[in-house]
């Protein structure tokens, strides 16, 4: 579904990425792992369209992503929940929730507002509140579901669990978890390694703008690199 090859990218004449390989088949759980700034967020922005790219490949089923613009990559089926959430504080949480569906016109719109709130149900008591009053659980779980408003076929999440209390976070992951009954590829970038590791089908583990190792992920798990660096084992 998603394949990058040789990807590199730039701030300024610095360069973060050095020629990243990665593949994501459909209706996988991929994760990146790595410590902070590894250049998991870069990878994520190229991907959807925010940050330049300065040489390589982005495919997305079998269309070339890099001359795409950000808008438009949405409508091919990529969403992103970025980054420290990014919702909108003023607006309600149901107001979030239809900006993330700004594509669609039609009925399936409340439709698939109430399979958000299915998913997370403590969106829905509070649908009519600022969302800026959310705590920081809530709020990951209304970016993580705005996202999925634009029916994505194939969700970026980025750093999901930062922040968080462990008892949410284990909540996030089972949602992510669950993602892939309903069709939805993910490709999951976290600094908890284990928690990712643990829900995923692959690994990739980046350092200072390079894939240095990938893996099943239970193969990743039980590697003593791994577990010395990552897990604290």
């Amino acid at each position: 579904m998603l394949k990058v090859e040789g990807l590199r990218s730039r701030y300024g004449r610095i360069e973060v990425l050095h020629g990243i390989d990665l593949a994501v088949e459909a209706g996988e759980i991929v994760t990146v792992v790595g410590a902070n700034g590894a250049g998991k967020t870069t990878l994520l922005r190229c991907l959807s369209g925010t940050q330049p790219v300065s040489a390589g490949k982005i495919t997305f089923n079998g269309e070339s992503l890099v001359p795409v613009p950000a808008y438009r990559r949405l409508r091919l089926g990529l969403a992103q929940s970025p980054e420290g959430r990014q919702i909108f504080t003023n607006l309600t949480v149901e107001e979030n929730l239809r900006l993330g569906a700004f594509l669609f016109k039609d009925a399936r719109v409340d439709q698939d507002m109430q399979d958000a709130f299915q998913m997370f149900p403590i969106l829905c008591q509070k649908r009519n509140l600022p969302a800026g009053g959310l705590s920081g659980g809530q709020q990951q779980m209304l970016a993580m579901a705005r996202a999925l408003m634009g029916r994505p076929s194939c969700l970026l999440l980025d750093e999901p669990s930062m922040g968080l209390a462990p008892i949410i976070v284990s909540q996030i992951f089972e949602v992510v978890k669950g993602l892939k009954s309903l069709g939805v590829t993910v490709l999951l970038v976290e600094q908890n390694a284990f928690g990712a590791l643990k829900i995923a089908d692959r690994g990739y583990v980046m350092e200072t703008g390079r894939i240095s190792i990938t893996g099943a992920a239970d193969e990743l798990i039980a590697d003593p690199r791994i577990r010395e660096a990552y897990l604290g084992i």
